[in-house]
């Protein structure tokens, strides 16, 4: 088949299959343009409904009602309102997901509690070594303050490394260098049998592909919003805890907004029912509500229908560079089976920096991991065949 012929099959075979995408009416609630966006898993389009949103928080709410929208608007229940929205994306029931603070900061909440959680005896935390950087430094940290010896392990030899004194693990749930997706289930069940706690890391599952928080028993959990969720830069990050540990859940950052009577203003702390004591402080209300509208998108959307289409179109990209890339320019370090991937496709190529560049500057929007990887991210609510097809044809030519 002619270079010419093999380029316009996929093109039709892209067009066929955005044709057939049942998800594919949602792109018009996103505010796009003729370039292909593949980097939502950095940061996620603006969903149309956002801006008018917004005016109306800052115009109405702020400016026309000011003090009175913190009960009038529901400022204050913002924070676990909006974490019952983002419950069913990651198989949690209400009560359990309180929205607020950054990743960064949730992940000290979280591994400290956690340590705390585990009790005497128990004075080791277990880290993914290839973690996002700043998921170690906060797991050193939190290590140091609580007394426990750190000690990074790669996750596929998690069940080798625990032992009687691990108190907990914080995990990821996918690699954000490569887009390998650990299983969240085997990992959460071997922490558990070696009597220790799973904390886990969602920056790259929510809003991606089922989780099931609940199902496997995951004790505390940590994600952002402005990926998948495409709550927008900077949005509020949300913390998990497992309702039953919830009484006894210690929060290391105990906050008036966490006081079980916040106006009382007493001088001893009291932590409030439920997920609400994982709140800290005065809750960042612009950018949360930004966030709960840019959520609407997710009425009637299945979870398990945004992973089927993400895995259709990571392997029809990857189909697509495998047939226009020169052989030896790329090579994808992303599992080709579907139960090891995320919904990124990470391809290592030499100057990848420059070439990412280029592709830019082509109109089609990766990222590049030092030293050599280029990444693609696929949001399945916005993303088509036919964008993945086009990707994968200017990175030939771009290579070319």
């Amino acid at each position: 088949m002619s270079e010419r012929a093999q380029v316009s099959a996929f093109v039709e075979r892209a067009a066929e299959l955005d044709a057939a995408d049942g998800l594919a009416a949602l792109r018009k609630r996103f505010v796009l343009d003729d370039v292909v966006y593949l980097d939502g898993n950095s940061l996620g389009a603006l969903p149309v409904e956002v801006p008018g949103r917004v005016e109306d928080v800052v115009r109405r709410q702020w400016g026309e009602m000011r003090i009175r929208s913190w009960d009038e608007s529901g400022w204050w229940t913002a924070p676990e309102r909006i974490g019952d929205r983002i419950a069913p994306l990651v198989g949690a029931a209400p009560g359990q997901i309180v929205v607020g603070d950054s990743t960064s900061v949730n992940v000290f909440k979280a591994l400290v509690g956690a340590v705390r959680l585990a009790g005497e005896g128990r004075d080791e935390i277990l880290v993914d070594a290839t973690t996002f950087p700043t998921d170690g430094y906060i797991a050193a940290s939190a290590a140091r303050m609580t007394g426990c010896e750190l000690r990074p392990v790669d996750p596929d030899e998690l069940s080798s490394a625990l032992g009687p004194r691990t108190a907990a693990v914080l995990l990821n749930h996918v690699d954000y260098r490569t887009g390998r997706l650990y299983d969240l289930p085997s990992l959460t069940s071997a922490i558990h049998a070696a009597g220790a706690l799973a904390v886990w890391d969602l920056c790259h599952t929510a809003g991606a592909l089922p989780v099931g928080l609940d199902e496997h028993g995951v004790d505390l959990a940590v994600g952002c919003t402005y990926k998948y969720l495409n709550g927008g830069p900077g949005s509020p990050a949300y913390l998990y805890v497992r309702a039953d540990l919830q009484d006894r859940f210690d929060s290391p950052l105990p906050g008036w907004n966490s006081h079980a009577e916040p106006f009382a203003m007493s001088s001893s702390y009291e932590p409030a029912p439920g997920a609400l004591r994982g709140r800290v402080g005065t809750p960042d209300i612009l950018s949360m509500l930004a966030l709960e509208a840019a959520l609407e998108v997710w009425d009637g959307v299945s979870v398990e229908d945004v992973r089927a289409k993400s895995l259709a179109l990571t392997d029809f990209f990857l189909e697509c560079v495998a047939a226009y890339v020169p052989e030896g320019r790329v090579e994808s370090v992303t599992p080709a089976a579907h139960a090891e991937r995320g919904s990124q496709v990470a391809l290592r190529c030499a100057d990848a920096g420059a070439v990412m560049k280029r592709l830019i500057d082509n109109g089609v929007v990766g990222d590049f991991r030092h030293p050599d990887i280029l990444r693609f991210g696929f949001t399945p609510l916005y993303v088509g065949f036919a964008d993945a097809e086009r990707a994968a044809r200017v990175l030939a030519e771009t290579l070319g």
